[in-house]
């Protein structure tokens, strides 16, 4: 019996998948597999051979999005208007797969899905639904999410752009910073400060006095487009506003919908580290024998092990609490803050290993380490989410 035990153990641990030890899959439905598997194909087919020189050229894979679209991953959790209606497991899974190609098309996918077709979706009018959320499913329309303001991000409620009624219009005025997809949006979701608190106003591209510029220079996230947005007594109509909220309530659930998604994009930028570097060490020899051989190059390779599937454990729970309608704000914070931690210090471990080889773009861990800088802190800054914990500790608020 014990022979038979100890074989079948044997069997077991040679079938373990290196970025899966705990075999997630198994606990995923069919449906929940096959999206998964459509998604890894896409971006193993069409992202990764080109993602590299994207990063490197500071380019936006723009001819990506008729692909994506066509996949459904575009608003992929709304019921009706063309969209996919998966559970909140499955849009996880899609920002994983689409984040282990790169950070910049996972944030393409969510700010399109999240942070735009979500709050039209949740807070839009019928006639705002069916105007712009088939065209946005489709990646015909392209949305932006204008909540960052040139002083800072964390604490919108100090927020500068204001809008006041004239007549049947909003007049808007301020600007906003740091916005995923900005130049080439067509509508952007812009909150802004008004005498009755803070409302949402979908600003489309042709609005005189609207404009967006790109922020170039950047050393991460350079496959994607990252613009500020400006706004010039720009009018907008009454029936461009968001009428089912005010307050602050409406961009941050947005956010609460996004940094879910980020929990599970980072740990799929932790896969493709882990799976590269793993090979290298096998191959790269020192002192006569793979550096794969060595204790020291094990253990690292262990801890990237241990904290890739804490992560996908957090997630995966995260999103079965999501579908069941269960999923709180707090429990969002602690998933981004301890998954992206622990993505880039897979990162910056796995180009360490890596050596000199580390530093070119031809290795994924430096193009991960470095966009992971930006996700660390957009979307709640570390420092943001781990007060949100702790003020759920406590009951007391320390911001």
């Amino acid at each position: 019996m014990s022979a038979i035990l100890q074989n079948s153990s044997k069997t077991s641990v040679a079938e373990l998948d290196p970025v899966d030890l705990y075999n997630v899959r198994a606990m995923l439905s069919e449906e929940e597999r096959l999206v998964q598997e459509s998604v890894a194909k896409y971006v193993d087919d069409q992202v990764i051979p080109i993602i590299g020189e994207c990063f490197e050229t500071e380019r936006f894979p723009k001819e990506l999005i008729p692909g994506i679209a066509d996949l459904g991953l575009l608003g992929s959790s709304i019921h009706g208007y063309g969209c996919a209606g998966l559970n909140g497991v499955s849009y996880g899974l899609i920002c994983q797969e689409l984040e282990r190609g790169d950070s910049g098309l996972r944030s393409f996918v969510s700010v399109q899905s999240s942070l735009c077709m979500y709050p039209i979706y949740a807070f839009g009018s019928e006639e705002q639904k069916q105007r712009w959320l088939p065209g946005m499913a489709k990646g015909e329309i392209i949305g932006c999410f204008g909540l960052t303001e040139p002083h800072g991000g964390s604490d919108p409620s100090n927020m500068k752009t204001h809008a006041r009624k004239q007549g049947k219009d909003w007049v808007l005025n301020g600007a906003k910073m740091w916005i995923t997809n900005g130049a080439i949006a067509d509508i952007a979701v812009v909150w802004a400060m008004t005498d009755a608190g803070i409302r949402g106003f979908l600003v489309e591209k042709n609005f005189k006095g609207f404009s967006a510029s790109v922020i170039k220079h950047k050393m991460s996230l350079r496959a994607s487009i990252t613009s500020g947005l400006f706004f010039d007594n720009v009018v907008v109509p009454e029936e461009n506003v968001l009428p089912g909220v005010v307050g602050l309530k409406g961009p941050l659930s947005c956010l609460t919908q996004a940094r879910y998604g980020i929990s599970w994009g980072v740990t799929g930028a932790a896969q493709a580290c882990l799976t590269q570097v793993i090979d290298y060490s096998k191959s790269r020899m020192l002192f006569g024998k793979s550096i794969a051989s060595t204790q020291a190059v094990q253990i690292r390779l262990a801890e990237m092990a241990r904290k890739i599937t804490t992560s996908q454990m957090l997630s995966l729970q995260l999103g079965r609490l999501k579908d069941q309608g269960l999923m709180a704000p707090t429990q969002v914070s602690m998933a981004k803050w301890h998954n992206t931690r622990a993505a880039i210090e897979v990162a910056r471990d796995a180009r360490d290993i890596l050596g000199g080889a580390g530093i070119s773009v031809e290795y994924v861990p430096i193009r991960h380490a470095l966009n992971l800088e930006s996700v660390i802190t957009y979307e709640g800054t570390e420092t943001v989410h781990q007060l949100t914990v702790g003020r759920a500790l406590t009951g007391i608020n320390a911001f």
